[in-house]
């Protein structure tokens, strides 16, 4: 009897092991198919593109916001800062027949260089927030919020409020699709998955990550130097900020400087709904790639069966507290 007990202790143990892993996963395959059986055509092939395509600007965010999260941060910048990265890669990647040309004498360059200031701008800017985090003690809540205001207003005042349009088709193309069927920005977003794993999972600078959101007073006695991975952190963020303004860019064809309002806060839900806490020292880019799904799934579901956009918003609120809610009974039960 007693062997029985155990043995039943055991597979509960097991079973709940098994659903704190991946019942977000188990939520997700509900979801697609609650909606496919309301809307078939929500599983066709081009429309299982589009939620991958619609997911990849926020999941490129929400991986660096993994980071941040894990690190017991959070940076309400990146939308900013995408605007502002975008504008100075618009600017430097007009035709030489724009009309408005925001450098007149600018001859077109290679997009290479156009990207790599859009990078560079978002590390930058990212770099800045750690910074200020590391060396000021001030919390990230409020050094990330006054960035996400001096981004935007850099982004306004470089590009007098107005949108640059009128890029070179070698940008443009990377909002395309690649043969005719595979969209160029699920690649970037694929990659740059991949890139984000072997970073949190097999470096130094992810372990110092884990290690400074668990419990930053240990960290610091185990020899991580807390300062530089607070700062490298947040401009890793920052950089795939960047990279999303470049995607946005591909997408758009022009970026104007209110752009991306709110993807900060969508970045964070993806992140949240996929399992990082807020408490710090747990999370996964699996995680992050599953939660920006969901939301896509989520929004393209319910425009598919018509569902009021303000709606829709409120649904997504929903989730989010649920999310929160869920992470913090599962760590009280930790404690």
């Amino acid at each position: 009897m007693s062997a029985n007990k155990n043995i039943l202790k055991f597979e509960s143990a097991g079973s709940k092991e098994i659903l704190q892993k991946y019942g977000i996963v188990f939520v997700l395959i509900l979801m697609i198919i609650g909606i496919s059986i309301l809307e078939p055509a929500f599983l066709s092939s081009y429309n299982v593109f589009n939620v991958l395509t619609q997911s990849a600007i926020f999941g490129i965010m929400a991986l660096g916001m993994t980071f941040v999260i894990i690190s017991k941060g959070i940076d309400l910048s990146v939308g900013s800062v995408l605007a502002l990265a975008g504008v100075v890669l618009a600017s430097l990647a007009q035709t030489a027949d724009a009309t408005g040309k925001y450098f007149p004498n600018l001859a077109e360059m290679p997009v290479f260089f156009p990207i790599l200031a859009a990078l560079a701008v978002g590390a930058l800017m990212g770099g800045f927030t750690g910074l200020l985090i590391a060396k000021t003690h001030i919390p990230a809540f409020i050094s990330s919020l006054g960035m996400m205001t001096v981004a935007r207003g850099f982004a306004l005042i470089y590009s007098d409020g107005k949108p640059i349009s009128t890029l070179v088709p070698s940008l443009t193309r990377l909002g395309g699709k690649l043969f005719g069927f595979l969209p160029i920005p699920v690649i970037i977003y694929f990659i740059m998955i991949v890139i984000s794993a072997v970073l949190l999972n097999k470096t130094r600078f992810g372990k110092s990550a884990y290690a400074v959101g668990g419990n930053i007073k240990a960290a610091e006695v185990s020899g991580v130097n807390v300062n530089q991975t607070l700062i490298a952190i947040y401009a890793y963020c920052g950089l795939l900020a960047g990279l999303a303004a470049v995607v946005f860019a591909g997408r758009v064809g022009s970026v104007h400087p209110g752009a991306a309002t709110g993807y900060e806060l969508t970045a964070i839900a993806a992140t949240t709904i996929g399992g990082t806490s807020h408490s710090g020292g747990i999370g996964t880019i699996w995680g992050a790639f599953v939660g920006a799904l969901i939301l896509a799934v989520l929004r393209n579901g319910l425009t598919l069966l018509g569902v009021d956009a303000y709606w829709q918003q409120v649904t997504e609120g929903v989730i989010i507290v649920v999310a929160v809610i869920i992470d913090m009974r599962k760590n009280a039960t930790k404690d």
